[in-house]
């Protein structure tokens, strides 16, 4: 039986591509109620991991559990749980805001009211009201980005996955959907499972880490127990980070003199 206390269990889990492994027995648990950040270089495997625990992908080898049902055999009952803003945004460009949102609703069994009432919250929510009858192919990148959340939440999920969410938003937008994010996780305990390169707004929200790299996970605890370096120093996650996945890596410049050497006089 899997454990209830966790919302997303792996074991051993494993996806090939071209016989080279994308993730390679990757074993991670995340606590049901956390807003975990996933982070990796890139190419690490986050989106990888992402897709099979949402049903997109098939993995080669190991096993998922994600809020206790089987990725392969109980794909549907997951994805009736969850909500998914992918890192590319597939919208439908010739419905208007309001019209994509009902019709994800209904098809996630609302009915047409609850599904009409649920969309003006969170276009209100989401300061996209004004916009609501302008097409989507109209939209901004983070006015797409506020309606792909929308489209995630409408269902009441137990557990967001979120693939690059704040990329080219800007700082207004940033800030509403990270204090958006934070009251979903205090007040209703969603679970947010996070991926971004940006480091300080990870630092900002989470409240668990696991760092991958080369398909294998290389660090995973509270973000609070992660910062203690040897001696129990205190880092940032910038400091853990490179810690982690950036010690065989070269150095920015290495082998690059021509470009960084001082220019001669004329």
């Amino acid at each position: 039986m899997p454990n209830a206390s966790h919302a997303i269990q792996t074991l051993q889990l494993t996806r090939l591509f071209g016989g080279r492994p994308a993730l390679d027995g990757l074993t991670l648990q995340v606590p049901e109620g956390s807003f975990f950040g996933f982070l990796g270089p890139n190419g690490a495997g986050k989106s990888t991991t992402i897709n099979i625990l949402t049903g997109l992908l098939a993995p080669s080898g190991g096993s998922a559990r994600v809020l206790g049902y089987d990725v392969e055999t109980q794909a549907l009952d997951i994805k009736r749980r969850i909500g998914v803003v992918p890192d590319g945004l597939h919208l439908f460009e010739r419905l208007s805001g309001e019209e994509h949102l009902r019709f994800v609703g209904e098809a996630h069994g609302l009915s047409p009211a609850e599904a009409r009432a649920r969309t003006g919250q969170l276009l209100a929510a989401m300061h996209l009201s004004d916009d609501a009858n302008k097409l989507v192919t109209g939209y901004s990148h983070g006015m797409r980005k506020k309606l792909a959340l929308s489209c995630a939440l409408i269902h009441d999920p137990r557990l967001l996955f979120l693939d690059e969410p704040f990329e080219g938003v800007d700082a207004v937008a940033t800030r509403e959907l990270r204090e958006l994010l934070q009251k979903l996780v205090a007040s209703r305990g969603t679970t947010v499972f996070l991926t971004s390169h940006v480091l300080e707004v990870v630092e900002r929200l989470c409240t668990h880490v696991g760092i991958i790299s080369q398909g294998r996970l290389a660090a995973c605890g509270t973000l609070d127990d992660l910062r203690r370096g040897p001696g129990g120093a205190p880092r940032t996650l910038e400091d853990l980070f490179i810690d982690t996945v950036g010690a065989s890596r070269e150095a920015a410049g290495d082998g690059l003199d021509w470009l960084t050497r001082g220019t001669e006089p004329a």
